[in-house]
C-alpha cells in the first residue's frame, strides 16, 4: 500500500483576509551547505512537490476526511479547521544524509521532506516567512515480513606457479538483518595452491549511489574485522566472523549515510534501499542505499577475493 500523510489546518479567515490557504508536500535533495547558496543559486533540487487548498475548502469535509484522528481534531478545532491528504509517489527516495565531519557545520548532503501551510493570493503568489508555518518529516521504510533466502557465494583464485587454486566460500545465516544486530558471516577456505594465507579480513561495506548529474557511489566499510587467522598452503579453515555494524562506531567519520532525523535526534546508520516495481532507480536527485559483505584474503599482498550483497 502507498504511503500517506494527514493532517488538519486550523485557519482564521479574519487574519486572512480574502486570501487563501495552501498546504504543501516536497521533497528536497541538497547537495551542498546552505551557506554556499549564492548569487540566486541553491544548492538544492525539488524532486517532487504537491500542492493542496485546504481555504476555502474545495470539496465537503467529510469527503475530505480519510481518518479517525482528522475526524477527532476536526471535531475539536471547530469550523474553522480543514483536513489535508497527500500520497506519496512510488519512486521518492527514503529521508537519509551523508555524515558531515566534525568540523563541518550545516546539510552536506541530505534528502529531507517538508510539510508546508502558507496563505497567498494564489499558489503561484510569492509567499512570505510570516505567513509561512514548516514542518519537517521522515519517510521510512519497513523491510517485508517475509524474507528471501540466505546470501551465499563461492569463488577461486588461481596463483602463477600453482597448479592448484585457493577456494572460498561464504555464507549469512539470513537475508535481512535490523539496526543492531550482529551479522554472522560462515567462511570456508580450501587453500591447495602453494601459497600461504595470512590474514583473512571481513568487512560489511555501506554503498551510497547519490545521482545527481551522474551516478556516484561511496564505498564505506561501517564495520571490519581483521581476524589474523592464517590458512597454510594445502590446509583448510571453516570459521564463522561476527560483525555488528553500528553508528556509534562510526560517529566521525565524514560521508557515512544516514537514515533521516528530526532536529537534534539520534539515529541510525542508513538501512539498505528497498526498490519497488515503480521505483526510478536513476531519478537526478535522488541517494540510495545498498551494503555488501566484503572479504580480503592477504598473502604476501592483499587481494579481495570476493564481496556479495
Amino acid at each position: 500500500s502507498s504511503l500517506t500523510i494527514d493532517g488538519v489546518i486550523l485557519v482564521d479567515p479574519e487574519v486572512l483576509k480574502g486570501k487563501k490557504a495552501f498546504v504543501q508536500l516536497s521533497c528536497t535533495f541538497r547537495y551542498g551547505r546552505e551557506d554556499m547558496d549564492v548569487m540566486g543559486i541553491a544548492f538544492r533540487r525539488e524532486i517532487y512537490i504537491a500542492i493542496r487548498q485546504v481555504y476555502p475548502p474545495i470539496q465537503d469535509r467529510e469527503q475530505s476526511t480519510h481518518t479517525k484522528m482528522q475526524g477527532k481534531l476536526l471535531r475539536k478545532l471547530g469550523d474553522n479547521a480543514f483536513p489535508f491528504f497527500f500520497e506519496f509517489p512510488d519512486n521518492l527516495p527514503c529521508s537519509v544524509g551523508l555524515q558531515p565531519g566534525p568540523n563541518d557545520s550545516g546539510k552536506q548532503c541530505v534528502v529531507e521532506f517538508e510539510v508546508k501551510a502558507f496563505s497567498a493570493e494564489s499558489q503561484e503568489a510569492k509567499v512570505r516567512k510570516r505567513s509561512t508555518v514548516h514542518l519537517m518529516i521522515r519517510k521510512l521504510q519497513y523491510a517485508p515480513e517475509n524474507s528471501g533466502t540466505a546470501p551465499s557465494v563461492k569463488t577461486s583464485r588461481e596463483f602463477v606457479m600453482s597448479d592448484k587454486p585457493l577456494h572460498l566460500e561464504a555464507s549469512l545465516d539470513k537475508e535481512i538483518y535490523y539496526h543492531g544486530e550482529p551479522i554472522n558471516v560462515c567462511v570456508n577456505v580450501t587453500n591447495s595452491s602453494n601459497k600461504n594465507v595470512k590474514n583473512i579480513i571481513v568487512s560489511v561495506d555501506q554503498v551510497a549511489t547519490v545521482v545527481l548529474y551522474s551516478n556516484d557511489s561511496y564505498v564505506r566499510a561501517v564495520a571490519l574485522e581483521e581476524s589474523g587467522d592464517a590458512v597454510a598452503a594445502g590446509a583448510s579453515l571453516k570459521k564463522v566472523y561476527t560483525l555488528t555494524p553500528l553508528l556509534v562506531c562510526n560517529r566521525e567519520r565524514r560521508g557515512i549515510a544516514l537514515d533521516g532525523k528530526l532536529k537534534h535526534e539520534d539515529t541510525n546508520l542508513a538501512s539498505s534501499s528497498i526498490k519497488t516495481s515503480g521505483d526510478a532507480g536513476g531519478q537526478s536527485g535522488s541517494c540510495s542505499l545498498g551494503h555488501s559483505i566484503a572479504k580480503h584474503l592477504e598473502n604476501e599482498k592483499r587481494f579481495l577475493l570476493d564481496k556479495f550483497k
